[in-house]
């Protein structure tokens, strides 16, 4: 209900269609295959043989004639079988007397009726339904586009997302020194938001004050914004300011959640084109706004971008996963098989243990027991 309606529906070349969700089921233009085609190479034969050769071959491309009774003309995969044809004879088990003008079987059967043809619409039908609305358009989605004859693709529009990394702390270049810190989330974020279906327009580190931060979100076109830092109620905390200064209303305001808690949606006075802009703010501990990133944006933009959400997986504890006294908690786990168990340094300011996990488990507050069922978070890999 925060995120309203998906994108609005663009056509897009097979090439720029890559990533976005189909805004509406995909329906053969053809069928597939076009015409009964070979499915080995050969010779493709009228009745049971033996048979007179005729033809110098039929080749993958080609429209070919009719074939008479008893005859047999060399046929290579994936061309159209020629009217009349009732089976296709594989190279290995034909042998061709050049001098007669004759083809023999040896095979160890006589070859039946429809062998090694691959009838027309046998993978589908004219107006059939392939994909519903909502597919991602993956490789392989494109490739069955293609074969059922699509130039352009009807899929939702891409959300467009501007990131600003907030923090005078944050150092860009180097080892921390003199009290500051180098900017984790800059590096790892851009790359996970375009792993979610969006389209980055921006990435900018924003000083620690309120004029910068109210500027930058003003100005902002995208159709959602993502900030890091200064969700909190410390005293560079702007965040909250800012979205009160430009007339946001908050969604979301902390979520009851271990790592991450402080985490905000909010929608914001749309753009000059009518356009809703929301805003996700993360918190700035690395550990922590990646929970944010799992619960609160890459829902979000799922869902603009018309896809449907990423479910949970059920596993089981491999060895007992700590939990958090009151509120639920995120836990960087590893998987192998069904199981799953925890990794260390799983501090919200700490990476080392996320570098390594494949997901995180959803645990609820207290923990959870060895042996018992979790539901897991898998985390994007490349």
């Amino acid at each position: 209900s925060c995120a309203g309606q998906p994108l609005p529906a663009v056509p897009r070349a097979l090439a720029d269609a890559l990533g976005h969700a189909l805004a509406e089921p995909l329906v053969a233009l053809t069928d597939l295959p076009p015409f009964a085609t070979a499915a080995m190479d050969g010779w493709a034969v009228t009745g049971p043989g033996p048979w007179r050769l005729t033809g110098t071959g039929v080749l993958a491309g080609q429209e070919p004639g009719p074939l008479g009774r008893d005859s047999a003309v060399p046929i290579a995969t994936g061309a159209p079988v020629p009217a009349g044809a009732t089976a296709v004879l594989r190279r290995e088990h034909g042998e061709a007397d050049r001098e007669r003008g004759m083809l023999y079987d040896r095979s160890p059967a006589p070859v039946p009726e429809g062998q090694d043809i691959r009838p027309r619409g046998q993978e589908c039908r004219s107006g059939e339904p392939l994909l519903p609305a909502g597919t991602t358009v993956t490789e392989r989605v494109l490739g069955l586009a293609a074969a059922a004859g699509y130039d352009r693709l009807t899929v939702h529009r891409r959300p467009s997302v501007e990131l600003f990394v907030l923090g005078d702390e944050l150092l860009t270049q180097g080892v921390p020194r003199g009290g500051r810190v180098r900017d984790a989330l800059g590096p790892l974020l851009p790359p996970w938001l375009q792993a979610c279906g969006a389209e980055l327009i921006g990435h900018h580190l924003i000083a620690d004050d309120l004029p910068s931060l109210r500027e930058a979100v003003h100005r902002s076109p995208a159709d959602v914004m993502v900030t890091t830092g200064s969700t909190a109620a410390g005293p560079v905390d702007f965040l909250h300011d800012t979205l009160r200064a430009v007339g946001a209303r908050l969604l979301v305001d902390s979520v009851t959640v271990r790592p991450g808690h402080p985490m905000l949606l909010a929608e914001l006075p749309a753009t000059a084109d009518g356009r809703a802009r929301r805003l996700v703010g993360l918190p700035g501990n690395p550990l922590a706004a990646v929970a944010g990133m799992v619960t609160l944006a890459e829902p979000l933009l799922s869902h603009l971008g018309g896809h449907p959400g990423a479910v949970p997986v059920r596993l089981t504890a491999g060895s007992a996963l700590p939990g958090h006294p009151r509120d639920a908690r995120l836990l960087p786990v590893l998987t192998a098989g069904q199981e799953v168990t925890p990794l260390p340094f799983d501090g919200p300011a700490m990476l080392r243990g996320l570098a390594l996990a494949d997901g995180l488990a959803l645990i609820p507050s207290g923990g959870v027991p060895a042996g018992a069922t979790v539901d897991v978070v898998r985390l994007p890999h490349r």
